[in-house]
């Protein structure tokens, strides 16, 4: 007699591959944050507020680690093998676009009062 063994719990997952079935928009998360914070920083670079050092470290160290691209593009891969292409398309947009205009309107803020 064949006794089995107890399996693992598995985790839930959609039919792209990723434990999230829908990516949040209502929840912009880091990358947003991550971008619009570059924006100013690099205001604050380019108006001689901080020196080049200081700044380099704080984009590349401290916003490269808070946001990471390739886990976003991974996702937008995910949707699109899973068929979902105009979720893949919107999920591309909003990580794409909304980071740039994000970088945009910091360096405004940045820039304020110069």
């Amino acid at each position: 007699r064949q006794t089995r063994m107890p399996m693992a719990p598995r985790k839930p997952s959609s039919p792209s591959g990723s434990v999230q079935s829908t990516p949040s928009m209502a929840d912009p998360g880091s990358p947003v944050i991550a971008t619009f914070c570059a924006g100013v920083a690099a205001a604050a670079y380019a108006n001689m507020v901080v020196e080049q050092p200081t700044y380099l470290l704080f984009v590349t160290g401290f916003l490269g680690g808070f946001s990471t691209f390739s886990t976003a593009i991974n996702e937008v891969v995910s949707l699109a093998r899973g068929g979902r292409f105009a979720m893949a398309g919107w999920y591309l947009l909003a990580t794409v676009a909304v980071p740039v205009v994000c970088v945009a309107l910091g360096w405004m803020v940045g820039s304020l009062g110069r």
